[in-house]
């Protein structure tokens, strides 16, 4: 296996972007990378799209082909594959472009994510989110994904003594790093008190407990990292790439209040890395709830499991604490759709590892660590990135 480096990242900004074609999103966020690396369209080997479900948002599938040739590599008749994964697509197409270039086969490759969400109204976006669960044994009983993840939050309540002020504590966070982040949906800092008295959408969990529907595109450019120093002087390695699976419903699991999937994929994009938890300095995990960033920083080792609430509460995931988790805001501020999540973690990380990322820059960055969700954890893929020196 080569090793693999990151030479270029693109993103647009995120939020309801009436003004932007799915097409349109897509093809600025690939071209800001494909520039940003250097590159010349005949370099490009492969290109690999994450997109959940443009075939009920946009009623547009064969996702690859349309990029491919609305970007211009149509003519070059490069292959250009659809990665589908639910929440989890971006970070997953992420890792089949890294698998390309790290085993030989592709020298350049494209990796993209994309979603339009904000064209259907908001029952038919929450109907086609949940999709992503279980339609025999949830969603054909009513089971949105809010209603599942009030549940789970209820059920670490009850067994961790997590309080509603501590997943307020999640979202207030996550504003303050959106506030620092330009191309953030959200901008501006909430205070604890407008979380908890948020409208309800699922108890425990209020208006301000749940990430956004969004539009958005991201992209990045992975190259082998022997001929990444021709492209760019701050290469980002890939250090360490994971994935693993779970029951897609949530009832045929042990726990509710853990996601198995997170672990197993930190642990093996970590033992590939030479690295344990506590040698990440900043984390982009995957937030589209308030319990699911508590979730992921139990899951993925970086506190005991039952202490993340109180953690966060204790601004020990804040930008300028030992892990800065989230400091593009998260899918909570900085926006979350769907395909394009995964893919805006990296280059969030990117960005910090080059020292790029401005008013919320993590001093000293060296290495990061993205996590994306599929479903609720019946998929998970861990990245951990590393700048090369």
């Amino acid at each position: 296996m080569r090793d693999v480096a990151i030479i270029g990242i693109g993103d647009t900004k995120f939020g309801e972007l009436w003004d932007m074609s799915f097409r349109e999103m897509g093809i600025q966020a690939g071209l800001a990378a494909v520039y940003d690396a250097k590159l010349s369209g005949e370099e490009i080997d492969a290109l690999y799209v994450g997109n959940m479900s443009a075939g009920k948002f946009i009623e547009q599938e064969h996702i690859g082909a349309l990029i491919a040739d609305y970007s211009g590599l149509a003519r070059d008749h490069i292959p250009a594959t659809r990665i589908e994964a639910a929440g989890a697509s971006g970070g997953l197409a992420f890792r089949q472009g890294y698998l390309a270039v790290a085993s030989g086969m592709h020298d350049i490759v494209v990796v993209g994510g994309a979603e339009k969400m904000t064209d259907v109204g908001d029952v038919l976006s929450t109907e086609i989110q949940a999709t992503a669960a279980d339609q025999q044994w949830e969603t054909s009983f009513g089971a949105t994904f809010p209603a599942l993840h009030a549940m789970i939050a209820r059920r670490h309540m009850f067994e961790y003594g997590t309080t509603r002020e501590q997943l307020g504590a999640v979202a207030v966070k996550n504003h303050k790093h959106g506030s620092l982040n330009p191309k953030a949906q959200f901008q501006k800092e909430i205070k604890l008190d407008t979380v908890l008295k948020a409208a309800p959408v699922a108890d425990p969990l209020g208006m301000f407990d749940c990430a956004p529907v969004s539009d958005g595109a991201a992209a990045v450019v992975l190259c082998a990292l022997e001929k990444a120093k021709k492209y760019t002087d701050t290469p980002v390695k890939v250090l360490g790439s994971g994935q693993a699976s779970d029951t897609l419903a949530l009832g045929h699991r042990e726990s509710i209040t853990r996601f198995d999937a997170t672990t197993v994929a930190a642990q093996r994009a970590l033992k590939q890395a030479k690295l344990s938890a506590l040698d990440i300095q900043l984390a982009e995990v995957h937030d589209n709830f308030t319990i699911s960033e508590i979730l992921a920083i139990e899951d993925l080792g970086f506190f005991p499991k039952g202490a993340g609430g109180k953690a966060t509460a204790d601004g020990q995931t804040v930008l300028g604490s030992k892990l800065a988790v989230n400091t593009s805001g998260g899918l909570k501020a900085r926006g979350d759709p769907i395909g394009a999540t995964g893919i805006a973690q990296v280059v969030e990380l990117v960005n910090q590892l080059r020292g790029e990322a401005g008013k919320r820059q993590v001093a000293g960055a060296e290495r990061a660590l993205a996590h994306n969700v599929g479903g609720t954890g019946a998929t998970a893929v861990v990245h951990v990135l590393g700048r090369v020196n």
